[in-house]
């Protein structure tokens, strides 16, 4: 996996991190983009060059506008030379619970924008290069049972969007197999924001009851997978939806009592 470089949406901070963290691990060069966290993305992006030994750059873009992700490509090329693994990461979420009704037009817009037509964006300008070279990894983000395009309650945007996603993974999938290209999602748990970014070890001996593993996620159990996917043999995997949950059914019927 030497020489190869990942281009990781959304990598500042959280699961973006952490798996960009796993990748460079393997000797991965590593591309971190952000919007607003430049401090964050950069500090991120020298602790890997000074810590794995790889080359590591930030560039700012917000993946939802297409001039943007022009923009990230064209620098990502010019500094790296190549992108042989996306991972769509970046993604919009409004926390506040609200029935579909509810959704201005610019809230809808910037759920379907920076969720569904992102991926669209990213990857075709992306695989020109893939098929050059007939290798290459993408990884999108799903939520759990995304697959079955699951009514969600307040999360109407959210769902759809991602749903859409899976579809489009799929397709994509097909579509580029013959070009040496697999694309899969992973879709992670209710993994809190203060364990994004954590180590399976950090949560050993926890007692968490609400999960069946009895621990909750962490960033590690996302960022494995993920680098599971990338690996040069494990390209007979493609058009596959993994959850990483620990068994924890997320939209259970209490859903619209929680805040995720």
């Amino acid at each position: 996996m030497q020489d190869k470089v990942a281009l990781i949406t959304g990598s500042a901070t959280g699961l973006g991190k952490r798996a960009a963290l796993e990748l460079a691990k393997e000797g991965i060069d590593i591309v971190l983009n952000y919007v607003h966290s430049a401090e964050k993305a950069w500090e991120t992006s020298r602790f890997i060059s000074e810590t794995y030994g790889v080359r590591s750059i930030a560039i700012q873009a917000d993946i939802s506008l297409y001039e943007d992700v022009q923009n990230l490509i064209r620098l990502t090329l010019s500094e790296m030379g190549r992108i042989d693994i996306l991972i769509h990461n970046a993604g919009p979420y409004i926390k506040e619970r609200k029935n579909m009704s509810d959704y201005t037009m610019d809230e809808w817009h910037l759920m379907i924008n920076g969720n569904l037509n992102s991926v669209f964006y990213l990857s075709k300008l992306v695989l020109p290069f893939m098929r050059q070279n007939q290798w290459g990894r993408m990884i999108t983000i799903g939520f759990d049972r995304a697959e079955t395009a699951p009514g969600w309650k307040y999360r109407s945007a959210y769902a759809a969007a991602k749903s859409g996603v899976v579809s489009l993974t799929k397709t994509l999938a097909l579509e580029e197999a013959e070009n040496g290209i697999t694309v899969n999602m992973v879709c992670p748990g209710d993994i809190p924001d203060g364990y994004k970014e954590m180590n399976i070890g950090d949560v050993r001996g926890q007692n968490n009851r609400s999960n069946p593993i009895g621990r909750t996620g962490t960033g590690e159990d996302i960022a494995r997978v993920i680098h599971f996917l990338c690996k040069e043999d494990s390209d007979f995997i493609t058009g596959s939806v993994i959850s990483v949950t620990g068994g924890k059914n997320v939209l259970n019927n209490n859903s619209s009592k929680k805040t995720i």
